[in-house]
């Protein structure tokens, strides 16, 4: 192939290495380090001017330093006259943050949405008292006293003293009026500087969180999600193609103004079913939540297999986890005690096979895997796109139901098939990340990945 350079980030360099390998193109050469205060640095140690680039980096390990990378990566090579410049993204990161989402309560705020409208409503009626009793200041007359020219003397003989005015604030008035009988305050006009005097009554209503706005303040609370903000900084690096696959939203492709090839491993899935799983007809294909209902579905269908559906029922919303400085590694499960889950579907006697995208903290699917063994499952498969496995999730996959877990190597998994014992196995992707390319290469179409053949 003529007039294409290939680049691997530090994220897979394995995976680059294949999908080389099967191109027949040696791997491009550029180098890549970090400076003493741990920024990245990128080299690129070859001529790319008028040539078509294709930068491979997969979203895990260290997330924020490989998208960081790799967008170095990409402004370099649009920075060396590079013709195009496609990122290739096996995993997608913040692919599960696809938008802005709007909360009943402020930004910081970890308040229950329960009770968004109760502090309101305490809020409101905590700022009509406060209004009801704010300070008029009327400017003196001609034949009234005026203030020395010394105004420190005079505020240090009124009620509040001048280090007092310094220390007031709009959130400590409330504090201040409770610390003083009498409050002082300045109001000016032309040259002539009068002090007022009011008296404030004693405050009863409970001190509030922060303020909480409602619903006819006009005023919208949003949790920030980081979909579009990763979109935008490929599109200004410099990215004028994306290829993915197995998006976890598919309406992630919407956020980018250039081309986005979502792959789909579900040709693969059924290839695997058909020649590894004995006497396959007769098992089920099982969603572990209602969102990958789709995707199994699919399988389901062209294999003219049985479908069931783990149901998660919660009682509460869910959010993301806190992160604190002390513990930011530990990861956050969508399952919690007031998850109630159900099966939709027969799964007594028969084989299982789940099927799912992502498995990060592996609660979702290990507990779906013990509701299939106690609704009479007699063995248990998981098909996952990208095996992330966070945290202990290894250690779950270990004492969970699950009898062979197949995953692709969209991510390194090297470090998880030693720790499985024999329970991972994976699947190559390479042959498809190098068929997309060729033929985007050359103008080919792509649509012809998405179904069942031998690449």
């Amino acid at each position: 192939m003529r007039g294409i350079t290939v680049f691997s980030g530090s994220s897979h360099p394995e995976l680059s290495n294949a999908i080389c390998e099967r191109l027949g193109i040696p791997l491009g050469r550029c180098k890549l380090s970090k400076f003493s205060n741990r920024e990245t640095n990128v080299e690129i140690k070859e001529s790319i001017r008028d040539t078509d680039v294709y930068i491979i980096q997969s979203g895990c390990g260290h997330v924020n330093d490989n998208l960081m990378e790799l967008l170095i990566m990409i402004s370099a090579c649009r920075t060396a006259s590079a013709k195009k410049v496609t990122a290739v993204i096996p995993c997608f990161p913040y692919a599960r943050q696809p938008e802005s989402n709007k909360r009943g309560a402020a930004l910081s705020s970890r308040i229950p949405l329960a009770d968004v409208d109760k502090l309101s409503q305490l809020y409101d009626k905590k700022k009509h008292s406060t209004s009801s009793r704010a300070p008029s200041t009327d400017v003196l007359n001609k034949s009234d006293s005026t203030v020395p020219l010394n105004l420190q003397d005079s505020l240090s003989s009124s009620s509040v003293s001048l280090k007092n005015l310094k220390d007031v604030s709009t959130n400590s008035f409330t504090e201040l009026e409770r610390s003083s009988r009498r409050v002082s305050t300045i109001s000016t006009s032309q040259s002539k500087i009068a002090i007022t005097t009011l008296i404030p009554q004693p405050i009863t209503e409970p001190e509030l969180p922060s303020p909480v706005h409602s619903k006819s303040s006009n005023y919208k609370c949003w949790t920030a999600r980081s979909g579009t903000l990763i979109a935008d900084l490929l599109m200004t690096a410099g990215a004028d193609h994306i290829i993915t696959m197995d998006l976890h939203d598919p309406q992630f492709q919407g956020f980018f103004s250039i081309p986005v090839d979502n792959l789909f491993s579900q040709p693969l899935f059924i290839k695997y079913i058909k020649e590894k799983i004995p006497d396959f007809k007769k098992a089920v294909i099982v969603s572990p939540d209602a969102g990958g209902a789709k995707r199994a579905t699919v399988i389901a269908d062209k294999l003219n297999m049985d479908f069931a559906l783990v149901h998660k029922e919660r009682r509460h919303k869910t959010s993301a986890q806190d992160l604190q400085r002390e513990q930011l590694t530990s990861p956050t499960s969508t399952i919690t005690p007031e998850t109630e889950m159900m099966l939709v579907g027969d799964v007594a006697g028969k084989s299982c096979i789940i099927v799912d995208d992502i498995a990060d903290t592996f609660f979702t699917i290990s507990f779906a895997a013990k509701l299939l063994r106690d609704s009479g499952a007699t063995k248990i498969y998981a098909l996952i796109t990208h095996a992330i496995m966070s945290g202990d999730a290894m250690d779950r996959l270990r004492d969970s139901d699950i009898d062979e877990m197949i995953v692709s190597n969209s991510v390194p998994q090297a470090s998880h098939i030693a720790k499985s014992k024999g329970l991972i196995k994976t699947f190559d992707v390479a042959p498809l990340f190098s068929e997309a390319i060729r033929r985007i290469h050359n103008g080919e179409s792509v649509s012809f990945l998405f179904d069942v053949v031998d690449i």
